[in-house]
């Protein structure tokens, strides 16, 4: 007979214990009451299994990391297997684990390329008997499947998750298709949602919907949307602040423009943040097509926004230094930064992060620096980031500021940001710095030097020169052909 694989040997013991566990008196299970009895044969015959069968039961001590790459490493082993037999083989490798949504947030992100093995993961956290799906969950594989453009397996979770599916899974199903660029399946898949699915269509799921829509872009969308359904659910000012920004977003200031007519006209005010929206489609506008006339343009958005009584908020500001600084008129940026206080607005991380970048672009360093130490007093330190440092480092190592670049990256790490590398356990050693060949100086050619001629060599070249030019007039003879006969 040939040896059992490890398979075949966990099926082996699982089916007989099984088969055994039902026959078997509860006290022959425990050793103590064993010894006042004869042991019967087949307690005998089990004995070994229950010693082997431990370990699969329950192991306490497992690390989560370990647990997770186990996970992963049996969903990415054939991503086009059946998800049924992945379900089955993560019952009987993987029956001792209790899912948390941590953990399946964490095997999700770390299989990418596991595809429709993924189903069978889903069916079996939702078939444990010890773990309740929740919102959270669902939207995990919601999320996963949407990266992947799967929306049949969407529809499949969807379906499975009827009942206990919640916002945030409609929020991310909503995220998806927009991105994915499907906007009318977005406005399909609310109206029927609430059949299909179990979610309520209310005024929150409407302005989610709305927002996904005008974030990307599909502001056409949303307002036929919305039209179509005022009936039913009347829109708030919320609603048509949406709308105005999704129309800026897609670069059509006319009908922003038109909009909010439509807006005053009816009733609704106009909110900061439409106000907002607009400037900043002026701001680029104004940049794509001449960027001499960004100032009187925002100056009549301005104006408009003080007749009708909106203050400005510190967005507004952060709108105009951005665009600011992007035509490189970062002098400007900083003194509209300055007067920030004059209408009772003070600058948020978004104001200094754009202005530290740029400042290093303009290669003013100790500024830059300067605007470092004001935002951490200012107590935004904590957006000082990983990845915002990375972006500083970028700016000043493309201007060839290494000497600063490293002094930035040592404040970094004072500031707790620790690199990737070393955080990953990857050894890190200083190398020389690789420049780009477009900007490596070129060696400049020394021209040797003519030697001065002497008299014998002169003379020299002066009569071959003679004797060239006096052989060019001589009449060179001409060879006949002699005539054959």
């Amino acid at each position: 007979m040939p040896p059992l694989t490890s398979l075949q040997l966990r099926r082996f013991l699982l089916r007989s214990f099984s088969s055994s566990s039902s026959s078997i008196q509860p006290h022959l299970l425990f050793p103590h009451y064993s010894l006042s009895k004869p042991s019967t044969p087949h307690l005998l015959y089990l004995k070994p299994f229950l010693s082997l069968s431990k370990p699969f039961s329950s192991n306490p001590s497992q690390d989560p990391s370990e647990l997770v790459q186990s996970l992963s490493a049996e969903l990415l082993k054939n991503p086009s297997s059946d998800p049924l037999s992945i379900t089955q083989s993560l019952d009987l490798s993987f029956s001792h684990i209790t899912p948390s949504p941590p953990l399946i947030l964490n095997v999700l992100n770390l299989s990418p390329d596991a595809g429709r093995t993924v189903l069978g993961f889903h069916k079996w956290v939702s078939s444990n008997p010890s773990f309740a799906p929740s919102d959270d969950t669902f939207s995990y594989f919601v999320d996963y499947f949407g990266r992947r453009k799967d929306f049949k397996a969407i529809h499949d979770v969807l379906v499975d998750g009827r009942g206990v599916a919640g916002p945030k899974t409609l929020a991310a199903s909503i995220d998806r298709l927009v991105r994915a660029g499907r906007a009318p399946e977005a406005v399909a898949f609310f109206d029927r949602m609430e059949r299909d699915y179990g979610f309520v269509r209310d005024r929150e799921s409407l302005t989610m919907v709305v927002e996904k829509l005008c974030e990307h872009g599909f502001a056409s969308y949303a307002e036929k949307m919305v039209k179509s359904l005022a009936n039913e659910i009347f829109p708030n000012e919320l609603m048509c602040d949406l709308l105005i920004r999704g129309w800026c977003v897609d670069g059509k200031l006319d009908e922003a423009r038109r909009l909010a007519g439509e807006m005053y006209r009816g009733g609704f005010e106009i909110g900061a943040m439409a106000y907002n929206s607009i400037l900043d489609c002026v701001c680029k506008l104004c940049r794509e097509k001449d960027p001499f006339r960004l100032q009187s343009e925002v100056e009549k958005v301005l104006v408009d926004m003080d007749v009708a009584g909106v203050p400005r908020n510190v967005e507004t500001f952060n709108v105009l230094i951005t665009n600011l600084c992007k035509i490189r008129k970062t002098e400007d940026a900083l003194q509209l930064f300055d007067r920030m206080g004059e209408w009772g607005c003070y600058p948020d991380s978004t104001t200094f992060l754009v202005l530290i970048r740029s400042l290093y672009q303009a290669a003013r360093i100790g500024e830059g620096d300067e605007m470092i130490d004001r935002m951490k007093s200012a107590g935004f330190g904590d957006a000082l980031d990983r990845k915002e440092y990375y972006g500083f480092l970028k700016i000043l190592c493309g201007i060839e500021r290494i000497d600063h670049a490293m002094s930035v990256f040592v404040k970094m790490k004072e500031d707790g940001c620790i690199p990737e590398a070393a955080n990953s356990g990857v050894p890190v050693t200083p190398k020389a710095y690789k420049l780009d060949p477009r900007f490596v100086k070129k060696p400049t050619v020394v021209k040797k030097e003519k030697k001065r001629e002497t008299l014998p060599e002169k003379m020299a070249r002066k009569r071959t020169r003679l004797r060239k030019i006096r052989l060019s007039f001589v009449k060179k003879p001409k060879q006949m052909m002699r005539r054959a006969f």
